[in-house]
């Protein structure tokens, strides 16, 4: 059974809300460990990074983009998004409604959770200003009308169900409303909505560009049969990023995928959404752990699935990683290694491979890249494993995307 996570203690950066650092001013990872030799794990954020990602997507996606704070809710993450263009959040929960609108006045706001509570519900929409709701029943239709008043402000989506996918993680189980239903939902909520959108989501990590054109003629279909004007289409999020054994398509395969698929649904005046989490996050930061014991081929780190690597565990991502040892003189080649965490949970397994010098040994420190995607948000207090310390660094991530050096440079 998966662990039951808990925000643990991450030391947080307090600054100005829409306030990023310069590159150039910020230290290098090597130099952090050297300096400090961090017994305990050290998350070291990119803000160049965040930054030139969310320019990228801003400035590629024809429409408006809605940044899925669950994939991510680090204050200082949010200010380097918000620094790259980022004006719309995808919330799912009243806290991270709160946590938008206190860090940024101006953000539009979009609770895209399909089953709210009502104290939610009336707590956004009272408070903070919130006027887009997602729903994908008739009985959350129902719910978010008593809780609003019946307000005539409202942005109403419906999010459609899809058919399973190929994508690495399936979301086609939990939410969405069949076609009939979802044709239903839309002739329902045109009375109450000043803006009436469809939603759907392709899975995260969706490797295949065509997935989004097959999701927009399913939404044409549902369109067509509720023969209501639309005025939103939110295509969800799933643009992957890549992985040591992952390459996906260039991401303007999949803005282009989606201006063909838009453009065919033949709807003057509507709006594009898109809510990407994983495509603006993941590269912007990393997790440096210490070797604590080696046996074999195995080694037992101070970091695991209960922590920031639990999409190393069950899941089986594969992440970069390279080794720092502050007084150098490590062997040039390189060996598959597994992970055991600091737990007393046999489960706390990371099988990799993590390619490390032969010769690691205890007290090196590893850094594994790619984890600015549900790594410190899912971190747990389990067994006590719950201190972690962040940094922001100047360093390039560790797997490169084409381009991305560039737009750092410039950024600097």
């Amino acid at each position: 059974m998966a662990p039951i996570r808990s925000r643990a203690a991450v030391a947080p950066i307090r600054r100005r809300p829409e306030a990023v650092r310069a590159p150039l001013m910020l230290p290098g990872v090597s130099e952090l460990v050297a300096a400090d030799r961090p017994a305990e794990p050290m998350h070291c954020l990119r803000p160049a990074t965040l930054a030139a990602a969310a320019r990228r997507f801003v400035g590629g996606f024809a429409g408006d983009v809605l940044y899925a704070v669950k994939c991510n809710p680090e204050p200082a993450v949010l200010r380097a998004l918000w620094a790259g263009g980022v004006r719309h959040f995808d919330c799912a929960s009243a806290a991270e409604v709160r946590l938008v609108r206190q860090m940024f006045p101006r953000a539009q706001i979009h609770f895209m959770h399909p089953v709210k509570s009502r104290p939610a519900i009336r707590e956004a929409y009272e408070r903070h200003a919130v006027r887009d709701f997602v729903l994908d029943s008739a009985e959350e239709l129902e719910k978010i009308l008593q809780e609003t008043g019946g307000a005539a402000d409202l942005g109403l989506v419906v999010r459609l169900a899809m058919p399973k996918g190929g994508a690495v993680y399936d979301l086609s189980g939990k939410f969405g409303a069949p076609l009939e239903e979802a044709v239903a939902l839309l002739r329902a909520a045109r009375p109450h909505a000043v803006r009436l959108g469809l939603s759907f989501h392709v899975g995260s990590q969706c490797l295949d560009p065509a997935a989004y054109r097959r999701a927009l003629a399913l939404a044409g279909e549902a369109i067509r049969g509720a023969g209501v004007p639309v005025e939103v289409i939110d295509v969800g999020g799933g643009f992957p990023v890549a992985y040591p054994d992952v390459t996906p398509p260039p991401l303007g395969d999949y803005f282009a995928a989606i201006r063909e698929g838009f453009a065919a649904l033949g709807l003057p005046g509507a709006r594009l959404w898109a809510e990407p989490g994983r495509a603006l996050v993941a590269a912007g930061t990393s997790v440096v752990v210490q070797v604590e014991a080696r046996r074999g081929d195995v080694l037992y780190v101070n970091d695991g699935v209960y922590g920031s690597l639990s999409d190393a565990g069950a899941p089986g991502f594969r992440f970069p990683a390279r080794m720092i040892r502050p007084e150098g003189g490590a062997s040039d080649t390189l060996r598959p290694f597994a992970f055991f965490g600091p737990t007393c949970d046999s489960a706390d397994f990371m099988r990799g491979p993590f390619l490390l010098p032969g010769d690691i040994r205890e007290g090196d420190w590893i850094e594994i890249g790619q984890l600015g995607a549900y790594g410190g948000c899912l971190r747990t207090a389990f067994n006590g494993f719950d201190r972690a310390r962040m940094a922001e660094v100047r360093d390039q991530p560790l797997l490169e995307t084409p381009g991305h050096a560039e737009e750092v440079a410039a950024a600097a």
